[in-house]
């Protein structure tokens, strides 16, 4: 098998379209099409169905994924391990991250890691924190900095970077306004609120709490970009739950007694990948604009 056919089916399986991998390999689709074509002909199987515009892998094709993902990162790893020769952070980190970090958290760190280490080079997917979970146990990010999952899972690390605290909001001529200091989760439940889908991490940490209390959420809308949240809570169509940072002018907060949320925001990377250099100095440099006592661990 030659590497660069297996490495073309790699990214078709991943994207599920021929056009998609053609472009993340700058070849032409035809030319992806004949890498497919010759590692089909070389292993006498048929790797993907192609019906119509859909594209889907066969048994075969199942059965060799697993295996083509390690033969990638086994290569990675080894033009990684000379390249570490040199002595210089150098080649690129694949980060994900989501809209919300990546616009609010991310800049600093972005900025001190490029002055620091300008021969490498970060490709950013931004992405939900529920996908970039995915993307790293697939091996197709090597770091993310996302909401944390409530939940751990034994293939992945995980430190904290931030703690994001979360404040119920309405805009200013709210019904719900009116009620302060005297807001509880029972008046909230009377109204429509505009959340992050209740399947995100942040959705399940609000969501939790209303059924700690036996109340049922009007959700109304859900979206999981929060500036989109903000401006329609702005507007009147809702109640929400946002971070304190994103409080605005035209927004209140409603204080619940005894009621507290937050989210923890940080570093995932998968426990059996070993870490590029260029990853090792970016969570070096994380470490430095993290909240006061939060430690990253070893990064090998």
């Amino acid at each position: 098998m030659e590497l660069q056919n297996l490495h073309a089916f790699l990214l078709v399986a991943e994207e599920a379209s021929f056009s998609l991998a053609a472009e993340r390999l700058h070849l032409t689709q035809p030319a992806v099409s004949k890498r497919i074509a010759l590692l089909e002909q070389g292993l006498g199987s048929t790797l993907f169905d192609r019906i119509g515009r859909h594209i889907t892998l066969t048994e075969a094709g199942h059965a060799l994924l697993p295996h083509a993902r390690t033969i990638t990162q086994q290569l990675l790893s080894a033009e990684r391990a000379v390249r570490d020769l040199s002595g210089d952070v150098a080649g690129q980190l694949r980060l994900a991250t989501s809209h919300h970090i990546g616009l609010h958290r991310l800049a600093p760190v972005l900025s001190a890691f490029s002055k620091t280490h300008p021969g490498a080079n970060i490709d950013i997917a931004f992405t939900d924190s529920e996908q970039a979970y995915d993307l790293i146990r697939q091996g197709r990010s090597e770091l993310a900095v996302v909401t944390l999952a409530p939940d751990n899972d034994d293939s992945l690390i995980a430190h904290a970077v931030w703690e994001d605290s979360l404040a119920f909001m309405a805009a200013a001529d709210h019904p719900l306004v009116a009620q302060r200091p005297h807001s509880t989760l029972v008046n909230l439940a009377q109204h429509p609120a505009i959340l992050p889908g209740l399947n995100t991490y942040t959705g399940q940490i609000i969501k939790r709490l209303f059924t700690e209390h036996r109340l049922e959420l009007k959700v109304s809308m859900a979206t999981n970009y929060l500036e989109t949240i903000r401006m329609m809570t702005a507007v009147g169509l809702g109640w929400t739950v946002l971070p304190k940072t994103m409080l605005a002018d035209e927004l209140c907060t409603l204080p619940i007694k005894g009621v507290t949320l937050q989210r923890t925001l940080g570093l995932v990377y998968h426990r059996g990948r070993s870490l590029s250099r260029a990853a090792q100095a970016f969570i070096a440099v994380l470490e430095t604009c993290a909240d006061p006592g939060t430690a990253l661990g070893s990064a090998g």
